[in-house]
């Protein structure tokens, strides 16, 4: 048909009306209460009762990645599967729980509504007008539908959109709320800080005597425990090998010929690397078709034998260190591999170790002494009238480590640009309860007079810049910041309505029957 765009006429309405709240709101894995199974194949989804054909989730799948793709965004196979496909089909649920909702509420679309809904969808109309003729051939060629079929799902459509609507409506801001807002918003303040982490005198703490070790052993008992157990892992570790591998893959359906060019190829590497003395990890970046491994001269790092194939872990637990396998077939392919070392398996009890952790909480005890003393130490001269820029001034490229997301060695100061008292974290620097409680307590710009805790450390702060609400401004912003919260207010009507009728229904997906579609059966 003469001027048609096939991609433009996959379109869905309700993709258009409400798919940016179902996106901004709920990703895959959220679907509501599922049970049972599916038994007709013809259905994506049944929700309370209400079947969600296939055609329509092909349709909206197909037309979410061409959306993708139009908008200079491909999106790999394998990840439209995991994440576009799981959040379609809870487009579509949602959708459908909507729509009964709507029912059960008694709202109805209007028949003229549809029919302007309609005469305004470019893909029916002919020289800037809607054209009937257009209409029911879009329908049978592109759409695959008849027009009852098609005028059906856009009622269904409409219905769940002015059920949202509905919901939008509640939201009701009062003026105390508006105030409450602006208040946060138009609280303001700029900081200059310096930060002082254990790290940066972990080097500077000596290792405790025996005497102290014992000390501390007996003040810090359930400490020590804790630790044991959140690190339970480093005591507690199956047999490990540290080995590298070269891969010769093989397709899933490869044929007896296939394998066998595979496994003398697999045979030739080998020899290159026993008998031709050449470097393992050389020829792995040369050959080696393993993505995950190629660049790294095929490193595995340490694996226990859970981690890997029966076959692969059999042979490869079975070598010396700095011998190299013969050929190991699994469903990959063929792999030639190299152990470099071998770890025996560990099980360390707490008595083992229990002096080994004092040491080390100990010193990071010490440490994390040593940074509040330098805190405070900074403190008494940033109250003389020392700036913090010149006591620690940014080293490289008049960035702080904080700013160029490196590892600090060292205070530097840190300016954090203006936030607001509505927030919970302080820029470059995260929760800070108590300092953000000392910035906005503050009337002007000001040292604050005391070392404050953030995460493992201390921060010496000074506000360098205070914006206080006012009544003037706020009579001036009054109707947009009402706007604002009542925009807010209308998402989280919206997120617990869809919630309660997830939770209240009963969706029961077709799950392999999805998979088979998007490729993934």
């Amino acid at each position: 048909m003469e001027g048609l765009n096939p991609r433009k006429v996959v379109s869905l309405v309700f993709i258009i009306g409400i798919a940016v709240v179902f996106t901004l709101n709920f990703g895959p894995g959220s679907f509501s209460k599922s049970s049972g199974a599916i038994t007709h194949t013809s259905a994506a989804a049944v929700v309370n009762g209400k079947e969600i054909p296939l055609r329509d989730f092909n349709r909206a799948y197909a037309m979410q990645i061409n959306s993708l793709r139009n908008r200079g965004n491909p999106i790999p196979e394998s990840a439209a599967r995991q994440f576009i496909a799981p959040q379609v089909l809870q487009q579509l649920v949602d959708l459908e729980l909507l729509a009964q909702a709507a029912e059960s509420h008694g709202i109805v679309p209007a028949d003229s509504e549809l029919v302007e809904i309609i005469h305004r969808n470019t893909d029916f109309q002919k020289d800037g007008e809607f054209n009937f003729d257009r209409y029911r051939q879009v329908l049978r060629d592109y759409y695959r539908l008849t027009e009852s079929q098609y005028e059906d799902d856009l009622r269904h459509q409409l219905a769940a959109q002015k059920m949202l609507e509905m919901v939008r409506n509640g939201a009701v801001v009062s003026d105390d709320e508006v105030r409450v807002r602006y208040q946060k918003d138009a609280n303001q303040a700029k900081l200059v800080f310096a930060r002082f982490l254990p790290t940066m005198y972990a080097d500077k703490v000596p290792a405790p005597t025996p005497a102290q070790v014992d000390e501390f052993k007996k003040a810090h008992t359930k400490e020590i425990s804790d630790y044991y157990e959140t690190n339970s892992f480093m005591y507690q570790q199956p047999e490990r090998v540290k080995a590298r591998q070269i891969l010769v893959a093989l397709p899933g359906s490869a044929t007896d010929q296939q394998k066998a060019d595979a496994k003398a190829k697999a045979e030739a590497i080998r020899k290159e690397i026993v008998e031709g003395g050449k470097d393992f990890a050389a020829v792995a970046r040369e050959k080696s078709e393993d993505p995950g491994t190629k660049a790294a001269g095929g490193d595995l790092g340490l694996v226990d034998r859970n981690s890997l194939d029966p076959a692969l872990a059999d042979s490869m637990f079975a070598l010396a260190p700095n011998s190299v396998s013969e050929p190991i077939e699994t469903k990959l392919g063929y792999h030639v591999v190299k152990v470099e070392e071998k770890q025996a398996a560990s099980d360390k009890k707490l008595a083992d170790v229990e002096n080994d952790i004092a040491t080390t909480l100990f010193k990071q005890q010490q440490a994390k002494d040593l940074a509040k003393a330098e805190a405070e130490k900074a403190l008494a001269q940033v109250k003389t009238g020392k700036k913090i820029q010149e006591l620690f001034p940014a080293e490289k490229e008049g960035q702080p480590a904080l700013q160029r997301f490196e590892t600090e060695t060292h205070p530097e100061a840190v300016e954090t640009g203006s936030f607001t008292a509505g927030g919970e974290s302080v820029p470059y620097l995260g929760p800070a309860k108590e300092l953000i409680a000392a910035t906005f307590a503050a009337q002007g710009p000001q040292v604050l007079d005391q070392t404050f805790p953030a995460g493992e450390g201390f921060v010496v702060a000074q506000v360098t810049e205070r914006q206080k609400a006012t009544d003037e401004e706020f009579t001036k912003k009054k109707d947009e910041l009402r706007e604002q919260a009542r925009r807010a207010k209308q998402i989280e009507l919206e997120d617990s309505f869809l919630k309660a009728l997830r939770k209240q229904g009963t969706v029961v997906t077709n799950t392999e029957v999805v998979q088979a579609v998007t490729g993934n059966g």
